[in-house]
């Protein structure tokens, strides 16, 4: 933690060499006058003594606000000429780049805001600068890439970037970095990216989690010889869920619209879709049954109305436990055995999974998966909606990259000193 003296270094002014000499409060805006002088230096082009000459114009220099007012600062910088060459040079001040007109604290501003995920609209209208101004500060930012490393285990997938193409990210699972991100998501383009990398560098990845894309699978072999590939579980249990819900809706119009079975299972869909493992206690009045009941209780009634729901209704509990309890063997050999006699919709989930047997096994014997990278997606999609939408992906890509890898850093560096 840093001491500050004086009022100067309060509002950003750490330069001893500026000297505020008059401060002006306006409705809309806080003017403070200041000079900037000091002892003359050797010139920078024949290194013989200067002397003082003059003060340039007054220069107008946008810093943080002061009381939440905008706030500027003009400062007039003390002008030097060289004894021998007779050449006139400017002052410089730590407050501002040479040759610029905002400050670096404003600048440092504009990167955390960026950080925040904000709009360069909004940032421009907190600072009270152009929009341009941000922009070109989002623009100056590069990050390079480190071609001699990648993480032990790897998270890829895709997001939407604009009008229904998708873009291709990869993230370390541990530390949640973003390690590249790619305009589109051919395989081509991705093993264009990832052959960059030296073999050595593409055998040290360990774990590569994707979801149930077949696009995928087959060049991340081939990229990660000797990494194990694990399908996300959340997308396992999706296509169990869905194939479900795909079922009761084909039963269910089976029966009359008015009838008992019809309602029961249009009305009660969310108490069906649910682990019966997790279902409450807890009684509440029930339209469908004109009584009050427990939601085990309406499963018991809606299972009594139709044997062939009955049926696929304990397969799909009977695999939902084998999944969530990790028995790998019981829950492949629970697919082998009622393939033969299930409806086309569990057959295609089925034979899915038989293809993926063995990335199965491994989603459920390892404890890796793409929650956090879906999580990254969400945040990334929070930006694109909040900005309406990004025409040029280099800035989308910039942008996001400060949004999350720099804010990632920053809390972990907090997260070390507690």
């Amino acid at each position: 933690m840093e001491q500050l003296k004086n009022t100067t270094e309060l509002i950003g002014l750490k330069d001893k060499n500026i000297k505020i000499k008059t401060v002006f409060k306006a409705d809309t805006h806080i003017t403070i006058e200041a000079s900037l002088d000091y002892q003359p230096p050797l010139c920078p082009h024949c290194k013989s003594q200067m002397s003082k000459y003059d003060f340039q114009r007054a220069s107008t220099i946008p810093i943080l606000d002061v009381q939440g007012i905008p706030t500027v600062l003009k400062l007039k910088k003390r002008r030097f000429q060289c004894k021998g060459c007779r050449r006139v040079t400017v002052s410089e001040t730590s407050l501002v780049k040479k040759r610029c007109q905002i400050s670096k604290p404003v600048r440092q501003k504009i990167t955390q805001y960026h950080t925040e995920k904000l709009t360069n609209t909004a940032i421009a209208k907190r600072l009270h600068l152009s929009v341009s101004l941000v922009q070109r500060q989002l623009e100056a930012f590069t990050f390079k890439e480190d071609l001699t490393r990648l993480p032990e285990v790897l998270s890829v997938d895709e997001f939407s970037r604009n009008k229904g193409q998708l873009a291709f990210i990869a993230q370390d699972f541990e530390t949640r970095k973003i390690v590249t991100l790619l305009e589109n998501n051919p395989q081509t383009t991705i093993k264009n990216y990832f052959y960059r990398y030296p073999r050595a560098v593409r055998e040290a990845v360990k774990v590569v989690t994707v979801d149930m894309s077949g696009s995928y699978i087959p060049i991340l072999k081939q990229l990660f010889p000797k990494a194990k590939i694990v399908l996300d579980r959340f997308h396992i249990v999706q296509h169990l869920g869905r194939a479900m819900m795909s079922t009761r809706i084909t039963i269910m119009k089976s029966f009359d619209k008015k009838s008992l079975p019809y309602r029961a299972m249009k009305n009660h869909w969310k108490i069906l879709q649910k682990d019966n493992r997790k279902l409450s206690d807890k009684r509440f009045y029930s339209r469908t049954f004109s009584q009050t009941l427990t939601p085990k209780e309406i499963v018991k009634k809606i299972l009594d109305l139709s044997d062939e729901f009955r049926y696929y209704y304990e397969l799909y509990q009977l695999l939902l436990f084998h999944f969530q309890e990790k028995n790998t063997d019981h829950f492949m050999a629970l697919i082998d055995d009622n393939l033969p006699f299930v409806n086309p919709v569990f057959t295609t989930v089925f034979k899915t999974f038989k293809k993926y047997k063995s990335y199965i096994a491994n989603a459920l014997e390892l404890p890796y998966s793409n929650a956090k990278l879906e999580a990254t997606n969400k945040l990334i999609k929070d930006i694109k909606r909040q900005a309406f939408g990004f025409r040029n992906f280099k800035n989308f890509k910039t942008k996001i990259l400060i949004a999350l890898n720099i804010k990632i850093e920053r809390t972990n560096l907090i997260l070390s000193r507690c």
